[in-house]
Parts: structure tokens; sequence; C-alpha cells
């Protein structure tokens, strides 16, 4: 499968990339530069932020739900505006957002982390039709926050110890029982970053440091691996049908050359499954 940049906006730590299906276009962060990016037919667009963002929902046409460093926000898309919604650990200035997507109900799972990765400092939670719950503590870096086609599962990483779990869930996507490993990736030396699921019920890993997004298949058989230029590969997102856009970062590389921090987007043989959008 061949990968081509897409935008060559270098970033510092790129992440959360999201397919608007109305606007028909990807969005995506700068998480250390404080910054959205897309672009559209007229080329690149930009939304500078007073704070990091990490990951966003998309709830209409204009308007995105954005995981930040104090909680979550409502970004108006046409005048930049940020409003506030619901704070969370806006009291701690060691932690900020960091991996996050919607999941088949409609609601908004994202990860907090200490922003010098401190272990076990971070968090993931759920914001679901006004309510918020806290879901998981003692999480170093949240990732792979991604959801099975029929929504009944979720799925998600701490990356610094190499491990994804499995979370059963309910009919309103809280979670059912306790969580199952579906993944070691520790003892190969993969380092989990984000995620998303194709409609056959693969998992699409972006592994940091690898430059790769890794497909694994239900039973935890890897299958695919998609190249791109950028070392650190940070997560991938799904957009029209056999497109693949995939951040990285420049973050961690001493001497980082003009491949580093692009955003790529791949070519892929999968069967993809459109962003659900987030009920407020």
């Amino acid at each position: 499968m061949s990968a081509e940049i897409y935008d060559a906006r270098a970033c510092e730590l790129g992440e959360g990339p999201l397919w608007h299906p109305e606007r028909r276009q990807f969005f995506w962060f700068d998480i250390l530069g404080r910054r959205l990016l897309s672009r559209d037919v007229s080329g690149p667009l930009k939304w500078r932020l007073d704070r990091m963002g990490s990951a966003a929902g998309w709830i209409d046409r204009d308007r995105l739900l954005v995981a930040t460093e104090i909680g979550l926000a409502v970004l108006d898309l046409t005048g930049g505006g940020l409003e506030d919604l619901v704070a969370v650990e806006a009291g701690d200035p060691a932690t900020r957002s960091n991996d996050g997507r919607a999941d088949r109900q409609g609601g908004f799972w994202f990860g907090t982390m200490g922003k010098a990765a401190e272990v076990g400092a971070g968090a993931i939670y759920r914001y679901f039709r006004g309510e918020l719950r806290r879901l998981y503590e003692g999480i170093t870096i949240p990732n792979a926050i991604c959801f099975s086609p029929d929504g009944g599962t979720a799925h998600f990483a701490d990356t610094a110890t190499g491990k994804v779990w499995r979370q059963a869930l309910d009919g309103d996507g809280w979670p059912l029982g306790e969580r199952r490993l579906y993944l070691d990736l520790a003892p190969q030396g993969l380092d989990p970053d984000g995620a998303v699921m194709d409609a056959d019920g693969g998992f699409c890993c972006a592994i940091w440091g690898e430059g790769a997004v890794l497909r694994f298949d239900a039973g935890g058989r890897r299958t695919h691996r998609f190249a791109v230029g950028g070392r650190h590969s940070s997560c991938p997102a799904f957009g029209a049908p056999r497109q693949m856009l995939v951040t990285t970062a420049r973050q961690g590389l001493e001497a980082p050359d003009h491949r580093q921090g692009l955003t790529y987007l791949v070519s892929h043989d999968l069967n993809s499954i459109p962003e659900p959008r987030v009920i407020l």
C-alpha cells in the first residue's frame, strides 16, 4: 500500500485525526502547537487554540467537541470560538488530554495524562448526554480508544505498558464487566498509539517509533502494515473509501528530517466505517 504526504505543515505532536462526513474533510491537532489543522479545496486551514487540544468528535456541520487540557469544549468552525462544556482536571496544571474518539452510541471517550508522561497520572473518561464519568485510573499514556462496528466493545491502550484492552459495553455504551487484555505488544518492543477499527473488526493501530499503522484481527493476529514517512506515527483515521490519514510527530526526535511531523494519506484495501456523531 502506498503513502503520500497529505499536508506538509510539520506538527510537534500530531494527533487526533478525524474525518468529518458532512464537510468531507479531515481535521487533526498539533497538541503542543495548540492548533487544529485541516484542508479543503481552497487549501490549508488552521484554528489557533488558547490551550492544548488533542482529539475531537463531530457534533454537526459547524461544531466539534474537543478534548483539551482543562476539559471538553465546543469549537465553532465558522467563527473559531471555543466554548467550555465541562471541566476535567482543570485544577491540575500537570495533566492534559490525549487520545479520544466518539463511540457508536453518541458518547465521547478521551484520556488524560501527565504532561511529562508521569507514571499512572492519567485516566480515561466518557461523556454521554451531559454526564461525565471517570472510567479508568492509573494509566500513564492513554491511547488507541476505538470501538467495534456494532458498538458493543471498546478498545484502549496504555502506550507505556504496550498493552491494549477490550471492554464490553452495555446498550448505552457504558462499561459492562471487567476489561480484558487484547494485545500485549511489549514483548515485540511496540508502543501502541492511536487506533481506529474497520468494518470487519480489524484493529488498526499507529505504532509510535515504528513509522506505521499495524492492523490486527479479532484474534490478535497481525494482518497488515501501512508504512508512512514519519517515524513517530501517532494516530489513523478513515476518510473517503480506501483512504486513511495518519498523523506523525517530531517530539522526541533529536534531529528530525523533513518527513517528520507531517500528515500522510495512505491508500488501503480495508472496509471503513463512518465516524459517528457526538450527541450533546
